[in-house]
């Protein structure tokens, strides 16, 4: 169900620093100008779309083609995926279901860390005819000058369930043929691109072709190098045993509508997330908490 915008003030703005306008017709988006950083926020989908440290350039990347629709997910920022990451069954959505649906806004205010934003969505008929079981799942970003984004699963049904997730962070990169992440040495891979075979990852990642790898194991920090840009950005984590590279380069993005030509040059995505083999299971009133903190060095 569908809020106003002045409805959605009124419960939640905050004078100067946090106001919700619409990105397009039923497309309410949470504009955050704080002391330490600016960040967009989309309540369909609880997508985080914008990140900006002051006196940065924008850390997180979204297409000059996005399509900002309802029941469409938005090309770039971070999209949540939920309660599946990648394919789902016959008919049913890639990377779940609630990437496209509105959530309800719980919570805004501000702290010495940053604004922060509560999102949630609970279960019904929709929901449960797509994956039957009760739950309620709320995000909760802190924008300051790291990036927090803590994705809380909560099991209210009364039986055990299964998930796999994701925070499908798209990051904005200077010249991809010159960013390469660290923190993955050692660490073994599935490989979308040659069939999920397995691989072990030597040095660091960087980037020739289409990469789409699930890193597995790994709990680990990853640094990505945008040499492009001049910076680091920091991709630390918790409640993640597997993380996710990705770029479609040339021949994969000319398939996507909502990519301008050329842009893959200039994104990255490093998402935290539990994949493939990497499964969670959260018993009958237990959570899950699925974290990512992001922040930037020059």
């Amino acid at each position: 169900m569908s809020v106003s915008i002045e409805t959605l003030n009124q419960q939640f703005a905050i004078p100067n620093v946090l106001r919700f306008v619409d990105a397009a017709p039923g497309m309410p988006v949470i504009e955050i100008t704080g002391a330490d950083a600016s960040a967009r926020i989309a309540v369909q989908g609880a997508q985080v779309l914008e990140w900006q440290p002051a006196g940065q350039q924008p850390v997180l990347w979204v297409s000059r083609a996005a399509v900002y629709q309802a029941g469409k997910g938005v090309r770039g920022g971070v999209p949540v995926c939920w309660p599946w990451f990648g394919a789902g069954d016959a008919g049913k959505p890639a990377h779940g279901f609630v990437r496209t649906r509105m959530w309800q806004v719980r919570e805004t205010g501000q702290n010495d860390q940053g604004v922060f934003v509560k999102l949630g969505i609970v279960d019904d008929a929709e929901t449960r005819a797509l994956w039957n079981h009760a739950f309620d799942l709320e995000l909760i970003v802190m924008a300051g000058k790291t990036l927090t984004m803590e994705l809380v699963t909560r099991n209210t049904g009364d039986a055990p369930f299964t998930i796999t997730d994701a925070l499908h962070t798209y990051f904005r990169t200077g010249d991809i043929n010159q960013t390469e992440v660290s923190g993955l040495d050692n660490t073994p891979y599935l490989d979308k691109v040659t069939g999920f075979g397995q691989s072990t990852q030597h040095g660091a990642v960087t980037f020739t072709g289409e990469t789409d790898r699930v890193y597995l194991d790994t709990k680990a920090e990853c640094v990505i190098s945008d040499n492009g840009l001049n910076r680091k950005i920091y991709v630390a984590k918790a409640g993640s045993d597997s993380t996710v590279v990705w770029n479609p380069w040339i021949e994969k993005e000319r398939g996507f509508a909502d990519m301008a030509a050329g842009e893959y040059q200039e994104m990255l995505c490093v998402e935290t997330c539990n994949a493939a083999t990497d499964t969670i299971t959260v018993a009958p009133a237990q959570s899950h908490h699925l974290l990512a903190k992001v922040s930037v060095a020059v």
